[in-house]
């Protein structure tokens, strides 16, 4: 597989999720604090403030390698399986 085709792969995959995480946040029975850990994960993702500057080398993205997918896990594990099922096979926006 080239390069490129992988990308392309990855860039569909990250698309992907991203619906899957907008399903989710407007799915009825999604719990109030996964909904919020997910709103947490966005609004730390775009803010220009970070817990350490992106100017320090090695270390200033590790806080955002960290955070973002801990932040995730912790709010998908508390959504019911049958939430996320739904979520998953659900293609409408």
């Amino acid at each position: 597989m080239k390069i490129s085709e992988r990308l392309k792969a990855l860039v569909r995959r990250f698309i992907q999720e991203i619906e899957f995480y907008k399903r989710v946040l407007r799915h009825p029975n999604t719990p109030l604090i996964s909904k919020l850990l997910l709103g947490l994960a966005i609004a730390y993702a775009i803010s220009p403030i970070d817990l350490l500057p992106d100017i320090i080398p090695g270390l200033g993205h590790l806080d955002d390698l960290i955070i973002l997918p801990l932040l995730i896990w912790l709010a998908v594990i508390l959504i019911p399986k049958a939430v996320i099922t739904d979520c998953r096979q659900s293609k409408e926006s």
